[in-house]
């Protein structure tokens, strides 16, 4: 801790450079996940193919995947958040298809009957449904895209694994310390954020 209260503005930076890595990948990672899933939601039979692939590149590991991404995107962040994208996929398609195919049909069936085109039905009665479940998939990729972001200060990213590995090259146990503390608080913050918004997100009657 002494390292991380004598250099805040190093920390300060590194967070930053983080959380830029985190952000950016979770929000193309969502932009990708949600057309998906409803695509798979209404043709059915391309969830074994689509999840099957999305768990394909699930089990590379990540050094492995930024390697193959680096002669495409560069020595440098863009790398390391299109393998944080693709890593996160297989999480987010996976509870978005999940909490699509449990709405009860009934329920879609009574929207219709009042009238409600597919817009009102998606926006007014499927999001608030699926919401929860969606989020905890956001929770669950948000940890899986900060570890990764640790593990691409490797190749020129930036960020909290910057101190880990300087402390490795250096031999500065003070270092290493301060930046796995520093990556454990700053997962440890993304997960009660988004579990409060699951929370949040869950009908009234079940929270």
């Amino acid at each position: 801790m002494a390292y991380l209260l004598n250099h805040p503005g190093e920390i300060a930076t590194l967070v930053w450079q983080h959380l830029q890595m985190t952000l950016s990948a979770l929000a193309i990672a969502i932009l990708i996940a949600v057309p998906i899933a409803l695509l798979i939601n209404h043709v059915r039979w391309l969830s074994v193919p689509v999840m099957g692939l999305l768990g394909i590149f699930y089990t590379i590991p990540s050094l492995a995947l930024i390697i193959f991404l680096v002669p495409v995107f560069g020595l440098n962040a863009t790398s390391v958040i299109v393998a944080m994208v693709i890593y996160t996929q297989v999480i987010l398609v996976r509870n978005l298809t999940v909490g699509l195919a449990g709405i009860d049909g009934s329920i879609l069936e009574a929207a219709r009957g009042m009238g409600m085109s597919l817009w009102q039905r998606w926006w007014w009665v499927q999001v608030p449904l699926v919401l929860p479940v969606f989020v905890a998939g956001v929770r669950i990729a948000a940890i899986v895209a900060i570890a990764i972001a640790t593990i691409g200060a490797k190749f020129n990213a930036g960020g909290l694994g910057t101190l880990l590995f300087d402390g490795i090259q250096t031999n500065r146990i003070d270092k290493i310390w301060a930046g796995a503390i520093a990556v454990a608080i700053l997962a440890f913050a993304f997960n009660g954020l988004l579990l409060w918004l699951e929370q949040r997100s869950r009908p009234a009657h079940q929270r």
